[in-house]
């Protein structure tokens, strides 16, 4: 055939060969956990059987050679004359791999190089030698069934390499089945150059599709709004058939995932199980080759330094074969990732003995950080706890790179840990970075716009609303939404172009209500404008270290809005994850801050103690019956709205004696219901606590001032409510004396509910 047409043919089969190498990876670390599945090990034989055919045709004969003898031995085993172990497994692996050095030799210069396979092919002629005491008892196993006789005469193998050579598909006994197309004949493979220039011209086509838009709007030509919106109908369904074209499921950057936890796990002397959920999960393609590298990195974390060996595993009383899991999911028009791992979790005070050791972090500042500012230490440049440097770990490069390379693409990594139980990274990231829904806000005569997958809604204050609404902690703003204390951001000030004034001073006031991982928080705007779909464009590298901006745009006037980043917003007003982590603390100090006009909820605890909660943080007041409530490790729990909610008794915490809540007329000395609890469901959007009272007495909005008498165990102060002496409940305690060590797990798993 012409040389084009073969260089055509070659090209297809290196690229169908990869795809079949990646396959075996996963087919051979399976076959080996199930070394008698018939299916997998005649789907492995198939794939050698195709790679040598295909060689032999092409001109290969190195390439022939090695998976012939691949074949052999595959042969041998579906047979059931051997019986697959780890030493064949590792000889089927390197030849796995010797296939894939060969086809890259080929597609880099034509030829298969001079690379040396003798030893590899005695080895696996060793291997599949047949034991002499073996060899007539293998077919009295019942286990795999060998092939039936061939017709005709014909040898098995004949009818194998007649049935694949004519291109019909084959069951696991290799005879021809019949089936529908699959998804790979229906396909066909395009460029990836050809699909991002499609994508680029798609970007051009939806920016001129708003300049036109644009212009049509300000003028009163009927014929020309219909066309315009017919345009703008074809461009948006011509820009969702591009961006599919580009996705891509996730589970294609898992392919090489279990070879490289089966190798990394022989190495180091453990055993891990792989566990993957949510393969099916899409993601633009160039994201994709974005996030390989910091998954490989963290999967390797994990599988050093995250799970136990096998001993120390059982002596903590653990399975000694840890677990990795990898899922992904969409959360908010983003994709989520998580590596999990069952391991020993991060010592936070060996984290800051390190840091401090390697001059990252001084003593002082040390003592002044909280748990999660710790663990957060280890995406610190050079920072690592190896005791020795190897081929995985200990140099100190790794954790930063992985979230420097995360956050380029516009992307967060966030950390989870609980000794004893295993740390969970998220990596969170956008489905694709070329055209996004956003809102056009208006600061200064300036024009900036941000994601919608970050908008959660938008309030607008005018007069008396923006006095009474907006209050201070401190000097930072906060606006009551819903009962809610919202922190506020002035968006002139994080951005440098002026020192606003104080919000409430302000005849009106437009906040955009945003959500950065999990923090909530309002960027004060000085207007809203529109909504676009707008095309982003990245900031050059001058403008790298900005970290309120993540790109910029073209409007369709033709003049350029920057595209604010909400995670580097958030982090700029000194709103990271941290403060998300100190909303409990918040909610008590407002409450004992309060000297103007609050709402409380007052209880009654055992005999005569009158206990206040703020209205502000209470979700719900229930009543519930006393044989609801449940242990959960020993804590109590309420099955509630298809969760578990950690409850707290008031009056065993505050150290009370209780009357017995009903008597023999079945009403209590107060005239509760019998049998009936009440309940006061305090939630701060993350987690959920139940504080179990005696009687719930009232809800009084007023002036309190809160005094320190009476402060201790509980309790932060006490007011006179009602002409009563009421104690101010420490919100902080109570929930944290009802998760008790558990606070993390809980945590994690509502995260994993929520996705």
């Amino acid at each position: 055939m012409p040389d084009n047409e073969m260089d055509e043919v070659v090209q297809e089969f290196l690229v169908e060969s990869a795809e079949n190498l990646d396959q075996l990876d996963r087919d051979l670390v399976a076959l080996e956990a199930d070394p008698r599945s018939a299916d997998l090990l005649a789907s492995v034989f198939r794939t050698f059987h195709t790679i040598k055919g295909t060689s032999g045709f092409l001109g290969f004969p190195r390439l022939e050679e090695i998976s012939h003898n691949g074949e052999n031995l595959l042969s041998k085993l579906r047979d059931g004359l051997l019986e697959l172990d780890q030493e064949r497994t590792d000889v089927l692996l390197e030849v796995v791999d010797a296939v894939r050095g060969l086809l890259e030799s080929i597609e880099g210069s034509g030829e298969e190089g001079d690379a040396d396979f003798g030893a590899l092919v005695a080895r696996l002629q060793a291997v599949a030698a047949e034991p002499a005491a073996d060899a007539g008892a293998a077919h009295e196993a019942p286990t795999t069934a060998a092939p039936a006789p061939a017709e005709d005469g014909a040898d098995e193998a004949g009818v194998t390499g007649e049935v694949e050579a004519a291109g019909a598909p084959t069951g696991p006994d290799d005879r021809p089945v019949d089936h529908k197309s699959t998804v790979a004949e229906r396909s066909v493979r395009v460029d990836v150059d050809l699909l991002d220039a499609l994508m680029r011209q798609v970007g051009e086509l939806v920016l001129a599709r708003n300049q036109i838009n644009s212009h049509a709007e300000t003028g009163d030509d009927p014929v020309l709004l219909q066309t315009v919106q017919r345009l703008s109908l074809i461009v948006s369904e011509l820009q969702e058939g591009v961006m599919k074209t580009r996705m891509q499921p996730i589970e294609q950057l898992w392919a090489k995932l279990p070879r490289v936890v089966r190798d990394l796990a022989s190495q180091f002397g453990k055993q891990v199980a792989l566990e993957m959920e949510g393969g099916e999960t899409e993601l633009d393609r160039s994201l994709l080759e974005a996030v390989k590298d910091p998954l490989t990195h963290l999967v390797r974390n994990a599988i050093d330094h995250g799970i136990e060996m096998p001993e120390a595993r059982h002596a903590a009383a653990k399975p000694t074969r840890g677990t990795l899991t990898l899922r992904a999911f969409h959360e908010g028009g983003q994709v989520v990732m998580e590596v999990a791992d069952d391991g020993a979790g991060i010592d936070v005070t060996k984290v800051g003995a390190k840091a401090v050791e390697r001059g990252l972090i001084t003593p002082e500042q040390l003592s002044h950080m909280s748990e999660r500012e710790v663990t957060d230490l280890v995406f610190r440049p050079g920072f690592s706890t190896a005791g020795k440097v190897t081929n995985v770990s200990g140099r100190g490069v790794g954790m930063d790179v992985v979230r420097t390379n995360i956050e380029r693409i516009g992307g967060t990594v966030d950390l989870m840990t609980a000794p004893g139980r295993g740390t969970t990274f998220r990596i969170k990231i956008p489905l694709t970075l070329a055209i996004i829904p956003a809102l056009l806000v208006r600061c200064h005569d300036e024009r900036y716009a941000i994601a919608q997958a970050s908008l959660v809604e938008l309030v607008h204050l005018e007069g008396d609303a923006v006095r009474d609404g907006i209050e201070y902690i401190g000097d930072a703003p906060v606006y009551r939404l819903r009962g809610k204390l919202l922190p506020l951001v002035s968006l002139d000030r994080s951005l440098g172009v002026s020192e606003a004034c104080a919000l409430d001073e302000r005849e009106s006031v437009s906040i955009v209500v945003l959500q950065a991982d999990n923090l909530l928080f309002g960027a004060v705007v000085d207007g809203v404008l529109d909504t676009q779909e707008i095309v982003v464009k990245p900031l050059g590298r001058h403008f790298k270290q900005l970290a309120v901006y993540a790109g910029a745009t073209i409007l369709g006037d033709g003049g350029v809005a920057l595209i604010l980043d909400v995670n580097g917003l958030a982090m700029e007003a000194g709103m990271g994850d941290a403060a998300a982590d100190d909303t409990v603390a918040l909610d008590t100090v407002e409450a004992a801050r309060a000297a103007d006009l609050s709402s409380l909820v007052v209880l009654r605890v055992g005999d005569e103690r009158r206990v206040a909660v703020p209205l502000d943080v209470v979700a719900r007041l229930e009543e519930v019956a006393p044989e609801h409530i449940e242990l959960a490790g020993g804590l109590p729990v309420l099955q509630y709205r298809g969760d578990l909610l950690p409850l707290i008794h008031l009056h065993e915490f505050l150290g009370e004696q209780v009357l017995s809540p009903a008597g023999a007329d079945g009403e209590g000395a107060e005239g509760e219901r019998a049998g009936e609890l009440p309940v006061v469901v305090y939630s701060n959007g993350r987690r959920q606590v139940g504080f179990v009272a005696t009687e719930i007495l009232d809800i009084v909005e007023d002036a309190f001032e809160v005094r320190s008498v009476g402060a201790g165990r509980g309790v932060i102060g006490s007011a006179v409510v009602q002409g009563r002496v009421t104690d101010l409940l420490d919100i902080a305690a109570a929930v944290h004396a009802a998760v008790g060590d558990a606070e993390l797990r809980n945590e994690e798993e509502a995260m994993s509910d929520v996705a």
